[in-house]
């Protein structure tokens, strides 16, 4: 079982590496090129061009694992999804929520424009680090005295984005454990504050500077609980690689940016009181399997990720056999003196005739791709 999921999964990761090289190619040309004669312009094309990318990753939850999430929210919030800007913030139960945050948003149409407050290491990953610096993400040290200024000039230049967006922050900081949660409660009860369960303790401080500069233009917080239901085995990174199914509850509540309180002191209180509400959802999911004061939305498992990874690995290996006829890497065996002219020559017409037939092939598959990626965005 582990050598046949191997057997797919190192290419499939191959494919990944090398088209996410092609896409950061793809970025760094045009934020040379385009970017300094118009950002707007910039940022509508790479919204597009790193969904490529992401939409591999959509892919490897939806199709490869079929990992099942279930968002519960109201209508008017469902409908509300991916038309306007927004501030999502989420506890961090698993190492994938951050996968589970780029489903929604592809299932609302703002993939490509979804943006997180990340560690500043994270950039100088090949591939997935550079196509978030490319694609504006904010990456942040986790000293407050670097990071201050860092995340203020970071939201500022969100302020004229041209597209809806989510931005995305972990108020928690790291990933829910049991450890982490002792440390919280030993915390909390040395300070006076409500002893959480199933949450950690919010750092206040990143929030209450996104609340200040982003008020003005972004008119909502997505208020994200993730939950995993008892009959279902946490989803890691490891078990979507081996293609394991799981099932992730997500409970989704819109807050309205205008009815938080003005001074800092208030909004941190407020991002607290948020969190003990956050942990009181989440006993009573505990108790029922379910979130039972929201409607289950249908969010579906679109086929426009299974479009990209099938037209990325055609691509692919299409390029590398290209690669290989080009370079002769396939080069016909050594026969005697007195053969040699002959069988040349009848190599020589089957090789001009397979490339022909090569041509004419990768010209079309291209013609379908292109029309592919072109229409793409509104399937």
């Amino acid at each position: 079982m582990a050598i046949a999921a191997a057997a797919l999964v190192v290419p499939l990761g191959l494919i990944f590496f090398i088209s996410g090289l092609v896409v950061n190619l793809i970025q760094a040309v045009f934020f040379v090129t385009i970017r300094p004669l118009s950002k707007n312009t910039y940022r509508r094309i790479n919204r597009v061009v790193a969904e490529l990318l992401w939409l591999e990753l959509v892919w490897l939850i939806d199709w490869w694992a079929g990992v099942k999430i279930k968002l519960y929210t109201d209508s008017e919030t469902f409908h509300s999804m991916g038309k306007e800007h927004a501030l999502v913030v989420a506890n961090h139960k698993s190492d994938i929520d951050w996968l589970v945050g780029w489903v929604l948003a592809q299932r609302s149409g703002c993939l490509g424009s979804a943006l997180a407050v990340m560690k500043k290491s994270s950039k100088f990953l090949p591939v997935i680090g550079w196509s978030m610096w490319f694609s504006e993400y904010l990456f942040l040290e986790r000293s407050w005295a670097k990071d201050e200024n860092t995340l203020k000039s970071g939201l500022q230049r969100l302020k004229d984005f041209p597209q809806p967006f989510w931005l995305a922050l972990f108020v928690e900081g790291t990933r829910f454990t049991q450890a982490k949660l002792l440390a919280a409660q030993e915390y909390a009860a040395s300070t006076g504050m409500p002893i959480p369960r199933n949450v950690l303790i919010p750092r206040t401080k990143g929030f209450v500077a996104a609340v200040s500069h982003m008020r003005s233009f972004v008119p909502a917080i997505y208020d994200m609980t993730v939950a995993i239901p008892k009959s279902s085995p946490s989803p890691t990174m490891l078990r979507l690689f081996k293609g394991q199914s799981s099932v992730v509850h997500v409970h989704l509540k819109r807050r309205l940016m205008k009815e938080l309180p003005e001074t800092d002191d208030a909004v941190a209180q407020w991002c607290k009181d948020m969190f003990v509400a956050k942990d009181a959802l989440l006993d009573k999911h505990n108790a029922e399997d379910t979130f039972s004061d929201q409607e289950l939305q249908n969010t579906g498992r679109p086929v426009k990720s299974l479009l990209v990874i099938t037209s990325w690995v055609c691509l692919v290996v299409l390029g590398a056999l290209k690669f290989l006829q080009c370079r002769s890497v396939l080069t016909p065996p050594r026969l005697p003196q007195q053969s040699l002219k002959t069988t040349e020559e009848k190599l020589h017409r089957e090789v001009k005739a397979n490339k022909s037939r090569l041509s004419t092939f990768l010209e079309y598959l291209s013609v379908f791709l292109f029309k592919s990626f072109l229409f793409y965005p509104w399937l």
